[in-house]
């Protein structure tokens, strides 16, 4: 799989060539470039440094870190931790900056470097450029002897995270104690496996029965949280007699839940359910981005909120949040931002808040469930052969639906009467997603298979 270079990070499979996979030189060479130049509009000089539970986390968490040092920068090692938890530590550590060492959702052969600015947010595109610009030109100059910056181990954020959930005005771990709620968790092998059972701990849930609680990188299963990956946890609420499940990525930046009768709650409805909840207690709009559930901007107009789409990619979600004063916002793959906590998608405070929401509501998850809107999106994706030119085929697909509403701001999105079709080329692989949505699960398919045919008409040599 070819190294992947975006205005977020680097990503790629671990081993192989130089420039091709993710190897211990490319890792080096980017780590120099983005942490020279956060030594040029150094602060503090200081950097904040944590890693999922993947096979290769430990070796690339140590080139970055003695990288890091070897530019004169002061390393805060956080280790094993979470997305969002790096990305709090950077604030409450008035960084320059940070590196979370993970590949998300990806399979466990992957690795990546995501960088975070001084406000714990990841890094804008022109940032980003500059990183890739610098890279390539490998102009670095490392620190003398005795200007070599210092790491620094901290275990303590796990906690400080947590202190900070239970302190946010709208969790409410009382009502969530009171229920005594019976939870599985499938930690997939990573670093959720610790922060969530901690998490539900703090807030009274006392029967939590864990999956995959090893923290050793070796998924039990493909880590994305999607139905097809979530049997075991499916099958172990129901035998368990839990309340809810609850499935989380690597990296805990995306969060899903299960019914007690083993049924899925819905990936796109975590942030409904969440935002349902916020909007309860304040008022403002929401943010998602294109390729979500309309039936967020359905509960945002119930509540008199406005509702925004944003690009796909949590820059651009925060971006339009921030531009539209939006109260909560994300993405329908499961990702919360609450922005008066931090900008970032945040599974622990958003398992915090679902189940504050639950706990209110004084009825099953399920039931909860069924009160909101019920559309179903088809997922698909196309691989690309190398060098395929993707502008040409959109714009064919375009004067083809040229009849209809068309989005041209991320990708291609058109609308047929209530239903849509978003597709897009992937930021972090060499693919081209087919997003659907529709009342019927049966319409929602045949329309992403039309526009699937569509591309394939359209692409030279097919």
């Amino acid at each position: 799989m070819p190294l992947i270079k975006s205005i977020s990070g680097i990503r790629g499979t671990i081993g192989g060539k130089p420039g091709e996979n993710l190897t211990p030189l490319d890792i080096v060479k980017f780590t120099a470039a983005f942490g020279s130049i956060l030594t040029g509009n150094r602060k503090t000089g200081k950097i904040v440094v944590g890693r999922d539970g993947r096979i290769s986390g430990e070796m690339v968490q140590n080139l970055v870190v003695n990288t890091l040092t070897a530019l004169g920068m002061d390393v805060v090692d956080l280790g094993l931790s979470t997305t969002p938890t790096v990305e709090i530590a950077v604030k409450m550590e008035k960084a320059d900056g940070g590196i979370i060492i993970t590949a998300s959702h990806n399979p466990r052969e992957w690795n990546a470097l995501k960088l975070l600015n001084r406000e714990g947010e990841f890094i804008s595109a022109g940032e980003g450029a500059k990183v890739l610009e610098l890279a390539a030109k490998e102009h670095f100059s490392f620190a003398a002897v005795d200007k070599l910056g210092v790491a620094r181990a901290d275990d303590t954020y796990l906690q400080k995270h947590i202190d900070a959930i239970l302190k946010y005005p709208l969790v409410n771990a009382k009502a969530i104690a009171k229920q005594s709620f019976r939870v599985v968790v499938d930690g997939i092998n990573s670093t959720g496996a610790t922060y969530v059972p901690a998490l539900l701990k703090a807030l009274g849930v006392h029967e939590v029965l864990l999956l995959n609680g090893e923290v050793n990188g070796k998924f039990a299963h493909n880590p994305e949280p999607l139905p097809e990956h979530l049997s075991q946890l499916t099958n172990e609420v129901v035998q368990q007699k839990a309340h809810l499940g609850i499935a989380v990525d690597p990296d805990v930046d995306r969060l899903c839940f299960v019914n007690e009768d083993g049924s899925l709650f819905g990936e796109e409805y975590t942030l409904v359910a969440i935002a349902d909840y916020i909007l309860g207690k304040r008022k403002g709009n929401t943010v998602s981005n294109m390729s979500s559930t309309k039936a967020l901007k359905e509960i945002t107009l119930k509540h008199g909120g406005e509702y925004f789409p944003a690009a796909v990619g949590e820059v651009n979600v925060v971006k339009k949040m921030k531009e539209t004063n939006a109260v909560i916002g994300g993405e329908g793959n499961g990702g919360i931002i609450v922005p008066d906590f931090h900008y970032g998608r945040d599974a622990l405070i958003g398992i915090a808040l679902f189940l504050s929401h639950l706990a209110n509501q004084k009825k099953g998850i399920k039931s909860l469930r069924s009160g909101y809107p019920d559309y179903f999106i088809s997922k698909n994706k196309i691989e690309l052969e190398t060098g395929v030119d993707v502008k040409p085929i959109f714009e064919k697909i375009r004067k083809k639906y040229a009849k209809n509403p068309v989005n041209t701001e991320d990708g291609l999105k058109i609308e047929f009467d209530n239903d849509w079709v978003h597709l897009r080329t992937s930021n972090t692989e060499p693919i081209i997603r087919i997003y659907a949505e529709s009342d019927f699960e049966t319409k929602a398919n045949n329309i992403a298979q039309q526009i699937m045919r569509d591309i394939k008409e359209f692409t030279p040599g097919t």
